[in-house]
């Protein structure tokens, strides 16, 4: 099986309602949209997190790929990438990603191919429902929704999302200037919601050492069960590991430093991420024999949800809920998107690959307002448009 065309379409995927986090407001994210089309005419799809990866794959490494057997995931990357080691110290991670995108695509095309879901082509599933949490956060005001501007208003949206959905698990930005603001809204969601809930925070580096010091005890008396990138490096981190038996959880994938310094408890990623399928699944399995969780982080299309759906099907160390921005994306780029969980769970798609079906309408609306408007600009303060906030925060 021969592949004809490799096509990277770039895209704007708005949220209901813009919301707040370290950096000011974010409205939606864009990523790249990728298919691969065999002369038997099979499109696999795939999704890359960065709109900087269009343009790579449209220039770069499609060419390289046309009339090479689709099957061969492993010939993909010997003419797609330079030696891996090399890729990552230059810090090419537009590049990796882009080949990420387009070996998951390569995985729907297997799938597709042998009339198999992809996990049943990772070797089964351990299980079929996949846990996520809520997100929560301050919110701007969107098109058609009124965004939460006080603590108060965040532990009723999360309420509200418990007796709707059945949630007990959430996660949400801690990351206000003054932190005293997002104590408030962990304090009230633990009072509504009691023990039961479990309460994960993302404060994207907000902090320094100093004031997360200040931040811990509290934090753990509220029963927090994960603080994300609470201070700006790993090394700060280690440092307030003596303050906290708090877990720790970062977006920096560096497990030799990890493994070395004690932290972070759990990586948070993506298949892209690392550069694709093959390479997450040697990742976690690092992470198995290393003792360090790993879960899924969130803002990607029903594309890049459904990989790492499979993937936590497939993957027995994945134990705790993947973030999930699934209940503040109105609309998909997948026929059967978005994905909404019910009491804390998604079911993993059966379909054959990825299981899930490209929009054209939508794939093309989406790639409209990219054209047209540029891609999301998830560093906009609204407090000081034109500029760009300094961290720590405090």
């Amino acid at each position: 099986m021969k592949i004809r065309r490799v096509k990277a379409t770039p895209i704007n995927y708005r949220l209901e309602a813009p919301y707040v986090w370290v950096f000011g407001e974010l409205d939606g994210f864009s990523p790249t949209i990728v298919e691969v089309e065999t002369e038997d005419g099979l499109v696999g799809i795939g999704e890359a997190p960065t709109p900087g990866a269009a343009a790579v794959i449209n220039d770069v490494l499609a060419p390289r790929l046309a009339g090479r057997d689709a099957f061969d995931i492993a010939g993909a990357e010997e003419v797609c990438l330079p030696f891996w080691s090399g890729v990552q110290s230059i810090n090419d991670r537009t590049r990796i990603m882009a080949f990420g995108a387009i070996e998951m695509a390569l995985w729907d095309l297997r799938g597709k191919a042998w009339k198999q879901p992809l996990y049943q082509l990772l070797g089964g599933a351990v299980r079929k429902d996949i846990p996520f949490t809520d997100y929560f956060s301050l919110r701007g005001d969107g098109a058609t929704v009124k965004g939460e501007k006080t603590p108060e208003e965040v532990a009723d949206y999360c309420v509200e999302l418990h007796e709707r959905h059945g949630t007990t698990f959430f996660e949400g930005k801690f990351s206000t200037h003054d932190p005293k603001v997002s104590m408030k809204m962990v304090e009230l969601i633990r009072r509504k919601l009691g023990d039961a809930a479990m309460i994960r925070i993302d404060s994207n580096q907000a902090y320094s050492l100093a004031t997360a010091r200040q931040l811990a005890r509290p934090l753990e008396e509220l029963g927090v069960r994960n603080w994300e990138d609470p201070v700006a490096t790993i090394e700060e981190m280690r440092e307030l590991r003596r303050h906290t038996s708090i877990p720790f959880s970062t977006h920096n994938i560096d497990i030799a430093r990890a493994m070395e310094l004690k932290v972070p408890d759990a990586f948070v990623g993506n298949p892209t991420a690392h550069g694709g399928i093959n390479r997450m699944l040697r990742f976690v399995g690092a992470c198995e024999h290393a003792g360090i969780d790993y879960w899924c982080y969130s803002g990607d299309t029903g594309i890049g949800s459904a990989c790492y759906l499979h993937l936590c099907a497939a993957l027995g160390w994945i134990r705790e809920p993947n973030q999930s921005l699934f209940r503040m994306q109105p609309m998909d780029v997948i026929e059967e998107g978005p994905f909404a969980p019910k009491n804390n769970v998604v079911p993993v798609p059966e379909g054959h690959g990825l299981g899930v079906t490209l929009s054209r309408e939508r794939l093309a609306a989406c790639h409209r307002d990219f054209v047209e408007n540029g891609p999301c600009n998830k560093y906009h303060d609204p407090e000081k448009p034109g500029t760009y906030r300094r961290l720590p925060l405090n």
